[in-house]
C-alpha cells in the first residue's frame, strides 16, 4: 500500500507540473495541428466480458461461460474505434499482453458478483494494475466504467474492500445533479452547453442499480484523495449516490447509469428514455471514452493481428427474442480457448468467418444429440 501512496504522489506532482506549466505557455497553431496529428485515429479498445448471469444463463442450454452485451461494443464503435472482447478467467500474462495492443478498455454494467474466483473482478483487478502502470510509465491508457464497472473501479482502488451501499435505482431516469465544479473535471471541462443542460435538466440517464457508491463511502476508504466526483443523484427512496467520478491523476472514468442504453436497448417498459436530447448525451460519453483512446499510442503489430481478435470474430444472438435485457448479446463457452481458435482460423488455409463456423458445428452436434426439434 505505501508502494502505491507513493505512485500517487509522484502523480499528484507531475499533475501539478502539467497544470502550471499549460497555465504559462501559449501553444502556437502549428503545436496545435501537431498535438492533433499525433491522435490516434484507429483507437481499438477492450470491453471486458462477464460471467453469464442466472436469468440469461437460464434462457440458454448451451455451456456459455461468459458474455458480452452488444449495446456495449455499439457504444463503441458508434463512437470510432474497434472493439476487441477481453476474457474473464485468464492469468495476469494475458491481461500483460493484450493491454499494451489496445487503447482503452471499457468495463460495462452486469448482475455479477465481486467475490467469484477468476470471473469479472478478478480480470478487472489485473486490468487496473496493469492499466495503472502503463500510465505511471508515461503511456496513456483510459478505463471506463458503467454501472456496475464504475463500482468496480472503486471496489479495485479500496484495494477489494467492499464499500457499497444499496440503492433502489432501477428502471430510473434522471437528470445530473452537477456539483458546482464539475466543469474542472476533465470529463466535463469541454462539454457542450447544450449537452449540460440536457443532462441536468432532463431525466435522460438510465439507472438500473441495487448497489451505489455515495461521498461518504469515498471518504471512509480515503479514497476520495483519489477520486473526484461530479455529480449525484437521488434513488426512488430519496438515497444520494455518485453519477459520475473521475480519478484525478489517472484517466479512468466511471458513470453509474447506462448511456448505451439510450442508443441501443428497446426493451419495453424499462423507462429508458430514446428522445433525440436523450440520444445526443447519451453520444457525447461515447465521444468522450473514444477520444480520451486516441490518446493512447498503442498498436497491434498489424491489421492482420486485429482481425484475430475483433470482435467481429463472433456471433452476435438475438437475446431479446428470450426476454433478455438486452437486445443482443455475444455468448461464449466455457470449453473454448477463443483466443487459441482465432490463431487457428487465421492460420494457413483459414477463412475470416472460422469462428461462426464453429459455432454451427457445435449446435448441429447437439441438435443431433438431444434429437428436439425446439432445441435445433
Amino acid at each position: 500500500m505505501d508502494w502505491r501512496r507513493n505512485r500517487f504522489v509522484v502523480l499528484a506532482v507531475l499533475s501539478l507540473l502539467v497544470t502550471l506549466t499549460n497555465g504559462a505557455t501559449v501553444i502556437s497553431a502549428e503545436e496545435s495541428l501537431s498535438l492533433r496529428a499525433s491522435l490516434n485515429e484507429e483507437p481499438v479498445i477492450g470491453v471486458l466480458a462477464q460471467e453469464m448471469s442466472y436469468s440469461l444463463a437460464a434462457k440458454y442450454e448451451e455451456d456459455y461461460e461468459s458474455y458480452i452485451a452488444a449495446s456495449y461494443v455499439k457504444f463503441v464503435e458508434g463512437a470510432g474505434a474497434r472493439v476487441v472482447p477481453v476474457w474473464i478467467n485468464k492469468p495476469r500474462e494475458y491481461y500483460e499482453n493484450i493491454l499494451p495492443n489496445l487503447n482503452g478498455i471499457l468495463l460495462p454494467g452486469g448482475a455479477t458478483w465481486f467475490n467469484q474466483s477468476n470471473g469479472y473482478a478478478d480480470a478487472g483487478r489485473h486490468i487496473y494494475d496493469v492499466a495503472e502502470e502503463i500510465n505511471v510509465q508515461g503511456g496513456y491508457f483510459p478505463l471506463w466504467g458503467t454501472c456496475l464497472g464504475f463500482e468496480l473501479l472503486t471496489y479495485l482502488a479500496a484495494n477489494g474492500d467492499e464499500h457499497r451501499a444499496h440503492c433502489s435505482s432501477n428502471n430510473q431516469a434522471l437528470p445530473l445533479d452537477f456539483k458546482p465544479d464539475f466543469r474542472k473535471s476533465r470529463m466535463f471541462a469541454e462539454t457542450p452547453d447544450d449537452i449540460v443542460e440536457i443532462l441536468a435538466s432532463e431525466a435522460v440517464t438510465a439507472n438500473f442499480h441495487q448497489f451505489c457508491v455515495t461521498e461518504q463511502n469515498l471518504t471512509a476508504y480515503g479514497l476520495d484523495r483519489e477520486w473526484r466526483v461530479m455529480s449525484t443523484n437521488l434513488d426512488w427512496n430519496g438515497f444520494e449516490f455518485i453519477s459520475t467520478i473521475e480519478h484525478k491523476f489517472l484517466p479512468f472514468y466511471g458513470i453509474q447509469f447506462h448511456p448505451e442504453k439510450n442508443i441501443y436497448e428497446w426493451v419495453q417498459n424499462k423507462n429508458i428514455s430514446h428522445t433525440p436530447n436523450a440520444v445526443k448525451a447519451a453520444q457525447y460519453f461515447a465521444d468522450f471514452f473514444v477520444n480520451e483512446a486516441r490518446k493512447s499510442g498503442h498498436r497491434f503489430q498489424s491489421e492482420d493481428d486485429i482481425d484475430r481478435h475483433v470482435i467481429y470474430n463472433y456471433p452476435v444472438s438475438f437475446t431479446g427474442l428470450k426476454k433478455s435485457s438486452f437486445e443482443q448479446c455475444y455468448l461464449f463457452e466455457g470449453n473454448v480457448d477463443y483466443r487459441q481458435s482465432i490463431e487457428t482460423a487465421k492460420g494457413p488455409g483459414g477463412s475470416g468467418g472460422a469462428i461462426a463456423q464453429r459455432y454451427v458445428e457445435r449446435r448441429k452436434k447437439k441438435c443431433n444429440k438431444q434429437k428436439s426439434p425446439d432445441f435445433c
